[in-house]
């Protein structure tokens, strides 16, 4: 962790560890050990799994092996968007039925009060606030895809959703040149952290055995490798999202995408005057290269986006440092959506990694074959999926062990889908950049240049990374 000229401190994990202070790490796996479970991963996914196996089946006993500490990836590092998104809905319905879509989407949107009231219930405080989600238009072709996506979503069932114009717009948010928005209530701001400390706190509780500072190398039928010693199980369920590439044999799975953040500082009473935001909704927009924000429970305003999207041979970083330039293009997002914000300092800056499978659609498997289990792949909007997840591979887990039959969950259409392998080196880089480039070009093309339909750029990079 470092202070720039600026004063900003840049890494140190994230300002959300800043915030609540870095936990003391547990022990170390002590060598070979066996258990009926292994979580390799202590993220939202591996620590909600473990929870709710251990809720249903109190009797199994269960191991979470994490290579630093818990929430030391993009559980401790995320914008605190607990909201109803997931990746690959409309593949799935492509492949499955528009049925089989629906009842993914109901689920999820009933994931943000499941992870709420367990939280509550749990005595977990994570600042949540249940203000929904807000999406704004800038341009007028960002008020066209608002328009379509709006129109789309509603399609999925959500009927509760709300499409606002420019006034209505500003009477939650005043954001500078907003010409719309579409609200959700499926959604709520929290700080990542507070739920991942307690999360991990309570599963520990349950008597779920968390080995910290212990990376798994390679993950094998029955078998989870550390340097330590090895781990065996009857099942192993790989919940390690943006560093799955890490992994023997998992190079090219997911695509580690980086997501940098700033935090401002405490914002007075008369610079939220200003803004509004009294609802406190969790703020995106509609650029292609989007960027998410949200009002903490201490005043300030975190923001993200892309930054650099991805490092050669899917390497990930250690601390959350970030560029300077990307630091600079958040402080510009800031401002434009903010300009009475132009003397406001930026406190802090930090970077993460989440993971990208190729078809960009998040899954959950289990190989009963050999009892290999994984989740993932959220491209960005984990926080509320890796619950659902977690109860997928719970049910998973039961259905094959013979304590449970098939659920409502195990008959999503997102579990045991199948995604090819991403592209070899120099080919992932070159992909990646090239697209996020494209992107950026055509944001600043609407902007410059506005006209109702969208830049021919950005159709083109979505057809070449293959999304949707």
């Amino acid at each position: 962790m470092s202070s720039s000229a600026s004063g900003v401190v840049n890494g140190g994990v994230s300002f959300w560890y800043a915030d609540d202070g870095l936990p003391a790490v547990r022990e170390p796996l002590s060598g070979d050990a066996s258990a009926d479970v292994v979580v390799v991963g202590g993220g939202y996914t591996g620590l909600w799994t473990a929870y709710y196996l251990k809720k249903a089946a109190p009797f199994l006993r269960i191991t979470v092996l994490e290579q630093k500490f818990c929430g030391y990836g993009a559980s401790g590092r995320n914008g605190g968007w607990l909201y109803n998104g997931i990746a690959g809905r409309d593949r799935y319905a492509r492949l499955h039925g528009r049925d089989a879509a629906v009842r993914l989407q109901r689920a999820m949107n009933d994931t943000v009060g499941e992870v709420v009231a367990v939280a509550a219930a749990e005595g977990v405080e994570a600042d949540v606030h249940r203000g929904g989600v807000l999406e704004v238009a800038t341009t007028p072709a960002q008020l066209a895809r608002l328009k379509e996506f709006h129109e789309h979503e509603l399609s999925y069932g959500e009927k509760d959703r709300e499409l606002f114009g420019a006034r209505e717009t500003a009477a939650r948010i005043r954001v500078a040149d907003a010409v719309g928005s579409s609200w959700t209530p499926h959604g709520a701001r929290l700080h990542p952290v507070k739920l991942v400390k307690g999360l991990a706190s309570v599963v520990e509780g349950l008597g779920v055995t968390i080995h910290e500072s212990t990376p798994v190398t390679e993950i094998r039928p029955r078998h989870a490798v550390t340097p330590y010693g090895t781990v065996r199980a009857a099942y192993v369920l790989r919940c390690t999202e943006g560093f799955t590439a890490s992994l023997k044999g998992q190079r090219r799975t997911w695509l580690p995408m980086n997501s940098s953040m700033i935090a401002t500082e405490p914002l007075s009473e008369e610079q939220w005057a200003g803004i509004g935001w009294d609802g406190r909704e969790t703020l995106g927009d509609m650029a292609h290269a989007y960027m998410y924000a949200q009002r903490t429970a201490d005043g300030r305003i975190a923001l993200g986006g892309r930054g650099v999207p991805y490092r050669f041979g899917s390497r990930t970083d250690n601390d959350g440092r970030t560029q300077t330039a990307t630091v600079e293009a958040l402080r510009e997002i800031l401002t434009r959506f903010f300009p009475s914000l132009v003397g406001a300092r930026v406190e802090h800056a930090w970077s993460g990694v989440l993971g990208v499978p190729r078809d960009w659609c998040a899954t959950v498997t289990l190989d009963r074959s050999t009892g290999l289990g994984w989740a993932g792949g959220y491209v960005g909007s984990g926080v509320a999926t890796a619950n659902l997840a977690a109860r997928t591979l719970r049910d998973l887990v039961q259905q094959d062990s013979g304590q449970g039959g098939r659920t409502e969950l195990t008959e999503l259409p997102w579990v045991n889908h199948k995604v090819r392998r991403w592209e070899p080196e120099p080919f992932r880089w070159l992909g990646v950049h090239g697209m996020y480039a494209t992107y950026r070009t055509a944001d600043r093309r609407e902007r410059l240049h506005p006209a109702v339909e969208s830049s021919r750029l950005a159709r083109v990079a979505d057809r070449v990374a293959g999304r949707g």
